[in-house]
């Protein structure tokens, strides 16, 4: 296995683009997982402009399959006094796989101070059973170390398809920061496939996050990942997802929209 931090340094740069090779154990069938392509344009971004605020908000469009050799593009589309947005492109063996737009913003002085959105009453993580355990699951699974804190597991189709998990980064050297949270906040399988009654492909098409910190960190590397599926109707699903540190701040909310075979 490579780890993450590992990828990370070995990504390289040509000119203003930034190149990096998958191995297998980064892969969801014949592509990386929606996360780490989503990091990886996070982390290309970064390199490329250095003095970036924090990340605000993100839309992902995965549009084909990423593996192999992979260049990722950044590129400045509007530089304001407080933002600063940025497109990143992500072309592999067989050409764009993911186009991101991303929104970088300074703090601002506001009267305004409003919070709703409570941790659910959940299991703790010593008192969590595995989440994939023996079951089958894909490569880059092996990378997380996942827990299932309430909800129901997939394939129990009988269940509200909603899925509450515990979440770390297995690599030790991993960077507490919004990098490695967008690479584990799309680990979890669709909230939809809770109510699949066999295996079947799924595919992330969108995905949408909205980053409610300037510094996201947490304890001990654990988040709360919360999906639930609100619709699945004719071949897709959308579902909302949101993220707690393990302290139970909420740290991060997220729509995804998911192509299903079933």
């Amino acid at each position: 296995m490579i780890p993450f931090s590992h990828l990370l340094s070995s990504i390289g740069r040509d000119g203003n683009d930034f190149t990096v090779s998958l191995s297998p154990d980064w892969l969801q069938g014949r592509t990386a997982y929606g996360g780490l392509s989503a990091a990886l344009c996070l982390e290309a971004a970064t390199r490329y402009a250095t003095d970036l605020p924090p990340l605000r908000s993100a839309q992902f469009s995965f549009i084909g399959p990423a593996a192999g050799q992979l260049t990722i593009t950044p590129s400045v589309l509007r530089k304001g006094k407080s933002t600063i947005f940025m497109g990143v492109d992500v072309t592999g063996e067989a050409g764009l796989a993911t186009r991101a737009i991303l929104c970088f913003g300074m703090p601002r002085p506001s009267a305004l101070d409003h919070e709703n959105i409570p941790a659910p009453d959940v299991l703790g993580w010593d008192e969590s059973p595995s989440f994939f355990g023996d079951r089958p699951a894909p490569n880059f699974s092996q990378h997380f170390e996942s827990r299932i804190a309430g909800g129901a597991r997939p394939m129990t189709p009988d269940a509200e398809p909603e899925m509450l998990l515990w979440f770390r980064h297995r690599d030790a050297d991993t960077p507490d920061n919004a990098v490695a949270l967008v690479a584990l906040a799309d680990a979890p399988p669709p909230a939809a496939m809770v109510l699949f009654s066999a295996p079947a492909p799924i595919s992330t098409m969108t995905w949408t996050l909205d980053m409610l910190t300037d510094k996201p960190s947490t304890t001990d590397g654990r988040w709360l990942i919360r999906s639930a599926a609100e619709t699945a109707q004719g071949g897709y699903s959308s579902q909302a997802m949101n993220i707690w540190n393990a302290d139970g701040k909420p740290i991060l909310v997220a729509r995804q929209n998911v192509a299903i075979f079933f």
